[in-house]
């Protein structure tokens, strides 16, 4: 019970001293300040568009690690969660050298079509799909292992084709996984930081995300930092009961 409690005390702890150090006389005014307005708002439009991208191109993902064997699967799979345990700077950069004007796509991109990635509000929304697609594609695999493949096949002896039975048979029964794993990749996306500031950059409405907006405010006024960081722990919160409610269904 001891370990157990200094453990619980050491993650609650930091928690409640943001609670307790919060200025909550104003909140409101500070919420209010048209710099915080666009740093939210970009962040909730960028991780809806990267879950959205997650989506789809995360689920055929899945499908394909949990329905089709093929030689390599295993390397696939690792490959696909390397982002999880990849540090996110280090990711940043690893785009930053793809799809940067001199890397190995983007200055094709930007020769052939004129499209320039790093610093953008696209460049956004790419470091946040990087980031966030494994949680989508883990959960919506695991999902997929264990949903009962007889219902699949008895669709495809009546008729049913491929597309047909993964839009009427497979994604239903693997919603829950798809449902979770969206929840799980946009609060993901919303948090993210290292990826972020290193290929797209902290430029106010344009690249400045929440979490972005957190470490500016936290060198020039803390206590702006305090009521945005108030803000991703409320999302936080959120998504954690959405998980609860709608993925495990526990009361």
């Amino acid at each position: 019970m001891l370990p157990a409690l200094v453990g619980l005390v050491f993650l609650v702890l930091p928690l409640a001293g943001l609670l307790v150090r919060a200025p909550w006389g104003t909140v409101g005014t500070r919420l209010g300040q048209p710099q915080v307005l666009e740093a939210l708002r970009l962040s909730l439009v960028s991780a809806t568009i990267a879950t959205g991208l997650c989506l789809l191109f995360g689920v055929p993902l899945a499908w394909l690690l949990a329905r089709v064997p093929f030689p390599g699967v295993r390397l696939v799979r690792a490959l696909v969660t390397v982002p999880l345990v990849l540090p996110p700077v280090v990711g940043g950069v690893a785009l930053l050298l793809v799809l940067g004007r001199r890397g190995l796509v983007g200055e094709w991109l930007d020769r052939a079509f004129g499209i320039t990635l790093p610093f953008t509000t696209s460049g956004v929304v790419l470091a946040e799909t990087f980031v966030a697609m494994p949680f989508l594609v883990i959960s919506v695999e695991g999902a997929l292992r264990a949903a009962d493949t007889r219902f699949e096949e008895a669709a495809a002896t009546l008729g049913a084709g491929r597309w047909t039975v993964f839009r009427r048979v497979t994604l239903p029964m693997a919603a829950p996984g798809v449902l979770a794993g969206a929840v799980l990749c946009w609060s993901r996306a919303l948090g993210e930081f290292g990826a972020t500031i290193t290929f797209a950059g902290n430029f106010p409405g344009r690249t400045q995300t929440m979490p972005l907006a957190v470490y500016l405010a936290l060198e020039t006024d803390p206590q702006a930092a305090i009521v945005l960081s108030l803000v991703l722990l409320a999302v936080s919160v959120a998504v954690l009961v959405a998980l609860r409610d709608r993925w495990t269904g526990a009361a």
